[in-house]
């Protein structure tokens, strides 16, 4: 177990991988020093879910509200008015998950585009900072954000797989970066290992995206496919040899670097 608190900033806890055993899911996190989670909100009712379950675990579970980019097609005036209502409760801490998603297309582009600039102005509007998604659609997604940047308190790339030039490109825009157990495939990610140790300390935050990316190298191999969030240590350990850094140094900054970004109380 580690000795220093994580907070996992991006687990799909609303999806259905976790409905059977989601109390048990929070309580593995937790005795593995995850105390703290951070639910995606990916659309509507997914956001609604992801508040819910936040008022069932005070001050140890919070929620983003948003539209991911594959469901933009389905945005409506109503669901901008839905996300603003959501955003008013305390446990909701940012706006997202939003983006673009050129890779998989669920949703046309200009709908993507669309949905994404206008989570941009709300977030803006709320002065709240955004959760956001971007899959080989990096031009794009920086000319968007670029209208923003300025008003936006914080913004942060979840998730992030993308080249040397994408992430200098997200650095210019002050953003945090988001990494997972992607770090942790020999193959996908290997690329992502080198990079890893040019995201400057005060702007990296941890996150498994549970229930996907289960970290390939985990010894020994769960049984189930699953990723939770009491793997994010590994995914830490694995940042931490990445980036040649103490794990204890790493784990303290990142926690800062966290709770400042999601203006999260003191524990």
């Amino acid at each position: 177990m580690m000795k220093q608190e994580l907070i996992d900033i991006g687990v799909n806890l609303t999806n259905a991988a976790f409905h059977k055993d989601l109390p048990d899911v929070i309580e593995r996190a937790s005795a593995q020093g995850v105390r703290r989670l951070i639910i995606t909100g990916t659309n509507i009712a997914e956001s609604q879910l992801a508040y819910q379950l936040t008022q069932d675990y005070p001050q140890q579970l919070y929620a983003t509200a948003g539209i991911h980019p594959h469901d933009a097609r389905h945005a409506t005036d109503y669901s901008w008015q839905q996300i603003r209502a959501l955003a008013q409760h305390d446990s909701v801490v940012a706006i997202g998950e939003c983006g673009l998603d050129f890779n998989r297309d669920f949703s046309p582009r200009p709908m993507q585009e669309a949905a994404f600039a206008k989570q941009l102005e709300i977030a803006a509007e709320l002065n709240m900072p955004v959760f956001m998604h971007e899959r080989d659609a990096n031009e794009r997604f920086i000319a968007i954000l670029k209208e923003f940047r300025s008003a936006l308190p914080a913004a942060v790339l979840h998730c992030f797989t993308g080249s040397a030039s994408d992430l200098a490109a997200c650095l210019e825009l002050d953003l945090h970066i988001g990494i997972t157990g992607w770090i942790c495939d020999e193959r996908r990610g290997a690329e992502l290992y080198q990079l890893v140790r040019d995201i400057p300390a005060d702007r990296l935050m941890l996150e498994t995206d549970a229930p996907y990316l289960l970290p390939r190298n985990l010894q020994p191999k769960p049984k189930s496919r699953r990723n939770e969030p009491c793997y994010l240590p590994h995914v830490a350990a694995t940042i931490a040899s990445a980036r040649g850094e103490d794990i204890d140094t790493l784990l303290s900054r990142s926690l800062q670097v966290t709770e400042q970004f999601f203006q999260l109380p003191r524990l």
